[in-house]
């Protein structure tokens, strides 16, 4: 009986991260039948079910995380390998999958990739913009983008850009009802809530003498949309706490100012998320440093 291949491993590592058999068969350029059979051949040999599959949603089996997670680990020493040897060509290839929170990717990462394909064109990125939260480990994604601390130790992140929340005002909502001179009095103002993860923001988050400070506010404005509680705090509806990275460029320009400029909130860094494990490809390591070179021209974490 034969044993295992590198291809039947790379093979393998692609479904796994696949979330249906027809997406890993796009990714294979053959027809989901093609990579049926050859999964049902690997099982045959192995004498287990690797996966519960459907052309519609792939269930990985216990004996099938198992063996991705060793096929993950050696797809990407392989990968490392031939970007090394790649290397002394000095160009670029293959595929890098991103995905981002929807505000940020529009807003800067969309660019930046864009930008970085127009240098590496023997480069593919795919860029998956999404409000959800995601485990990584897993997925198809070599990138996660995200905003405020990392919980996971399993992770490894590299920090693109420093940055914070803030809260914020419109100068007609100010005159109109006044600045809260201290975190108490946040509570008789008009608070717009930001709503994520099937949760929201009515915790906003402060520092002070090294301890974290949480203030439950309230509003009569709910979204699950960042530009769109922007929107209504420009047009002088009520409070926002926003990242810096967004709200910047309003507050140099005066069309917001900050609250309580002189109380501090917990750090929000932009980082590149990616599983703790596996050697970064070269061009994955090339994809997150051009981001954190881009974002620190395109963002001025800090307002005037």
């Amino acid at each position: 009986m034969y044993g295992a291949s590198t291809d039947d491993v790379t093979f393998f590592d692609i479904v796994a991260r696949s979330r249906s058999l027809t997406e890993a068969a796009r990714e294979f350029g053959i027809s989901v039948s093609s990579v049926s059979k050859r999964l049902a051949q690997m099982e045959a040999r192995l004498g287990v079910l690797l996966v519960q599959r459907s052309t519609r949603r792939l269930t990985l089996t216990p004996e099938g995380e198992r063996y991705a997670a060793g096929a993950s680990s050696i797809a990407a020493q392989l990968a490392e390998l031939e970007d090394s040897i790649s290397g002394q060509r000095h160009d670029l290839r293959g595929r890098v999958h991103i995905r981002s929170t929807i505000g940020l990717g529009r807003a800067h990462i969309a660019p930046l990739v864009a930008n970085f394909v127009d240098r590496h064109p023997e480069v593919q990125v795919d860029l998956e913009l999404s409000a959800l939260p995601l485990n990584i480990g897993g997925t198809g994604f070599d990138i996660d983008i995200r905003v405020g601390a990392l919980q996971d130790s399993r992770l490894t992140a590299t920090r693109l850009w420093v940055n914070r929340r803030v809260v914020c005002a419109s100068p007609e909502y100010v005159r109109r009802h006044g600045a809260p001179a201290n975190l108490k009095e946040l509570e008789q103002h008009n608070c717009i809530i930001l709503r994520e993860n099937e949760s929201d923001y009515a915790l906003w988050r402060f520092e002070s003498a090294g301890k974290e400070i949480s203030i439950r506010v309230a509003g009569n404005l709910i979204s699950n949309d960042g530009d769109v509680i922007t929107r209504w705090c420009l047009d002088g509806r009520g409070l926002v706490m926003r990242s810096l990275w967004q709200v910047g460029p309003l507050l140099r320009d005066g069309s917001l100012v900050q609250i309580l400029p002189e109380v501090d909130t917990p750090s929000a860094d932009i980082s590149a998320v990616y599983a703790a494990a596996a050697p970064l490809p070269r061009r994955t390591r090339a994809v997150i440093d051009h981001l954190k070179a881009g974002l620190g021209q395109r963002i001025d974490g800090r307002p005037d």
